[in-house]
């Protein structure tokens, strides 16, 4: 009856329902109560007597309604445990679903700018063009299969990662001075897929001067559980990009949320012409 009534908004059918049955099995066990059963007696003197009145009363009634009560209660606790795990699945789904929407504007955002660095080249250097082909193709196949997936090897993302400097390099001129440090990976650690591109790209794209001296510094370190990454470089903010230029990080900042609440740390700070930008990521 809790179901059938309590649940979809007939309670005054339910409390009628179950008024009834307390009204009907309270003088049916009164009935009973006055059967010799339970007033047995020897040569006509019986042995006790039931007691009744507003005590006995209390003492039949009481029982059944703290029962009905306690039926409700059961229920009720039952369907808060049922919709709350059916809101955590809700919520499980809209979040894998936010993070597969971020990390899928990346790929046409790294295709873009990988692009056009082969288009530059193309005419003046195509044997340089076609194997930058190829290291896009790899690339691509990384970008359709592993970012597919929650994680990835630590070592994937840097090779991946390796492979888009050396491309965007391709087309940048002497003027630019560019050093990296990653580690030899010695420990199965994963990340999450796509998530160090954001640096690399914005140090690229405001941080390259075709006229004056430039400079990218890239530094990966892992100290037990923790990532340290950090990118350090010249910054010539260009107005006709001022629009999108915080795209890519926005995006890694959102995907950190979700993806390592409370597990990272992001700073970035842009001063007298130089940028840096640190990542601390706790990945266990």
């Amino acid at each position: 009856m809790v179901d059938q009534y309590f649940f979809k908004n007939r309670k005054a059918r339910f409390y009628i329902v179950n008024l009834l049955l307390i009204i009907g099995i309270y003088f049916l066990i009164q009935y009973f109560l006055k059967l010799i059963v339970f007033n047995p007696s020897i040569d006509g003197v019986r042995l006790r007597e039931v007691k009744s009145g507003a005590y006995t009363s209390i003492q039949l009634l009481l029982p059944m309604i703290l029962g009905i009560g306690m039926c409700i209660g059961l229920k009720m606790n039952n369907n808060w445990t049922k919709n709350e795990l059916i809101l955590q699945q809700i919520k499980q789904t809209q979040l894998d679903a936010e993070i597969k929407y971020l990390k899928y504007q990346i790929q046409p955002h790294f295709l873009f700018n990988t692009l056009n660095n082969i288009y530059s080249l193309i005419d003046s250097s195509p044997n340089t063009a076609k194997t930058s082909i190829h290291s896009l193709s790899k690339m691509m196949r990384y970008l359709l299969h592993e970012s597919a997936k929650n994680h990835v090897p630590l070592a994937k993302e840097i090779d991946f990662l390796d492979r888009y400097i050396d491309l965007m390099q391709l087309r940048t001129s002497s003027n630019l001075t560019l050093t990296k440090n990653f580690p030899m990976i010695n420990q199965p650690i994963q990340v999450a897929p796509l998530l160090l591109i954001s640096f690399v790209e914005n140090a690229f794209k405001h941080g390259v001067d075709t006229v004056q001296p430039s400079f990218i510094k890239i530094n990966l370190g892992i100290r037990k559980d923790t990532i340290h990454y950090s990118i350090i470089n010249s910054s010539f903010p260009k107005t006709e990009y001022i629009t999108d230029s915080g795209i890519g990080l926005k995006n890694l900042k959102k995907r950190l949320e979700l993806t390592y609440p409370n597990r990272f740390e992001l700073t970035q700070e842009d001063s007298n012409n130089i940028y840096t930008a640190k990542l601390i990521l706790t990945v266990q």
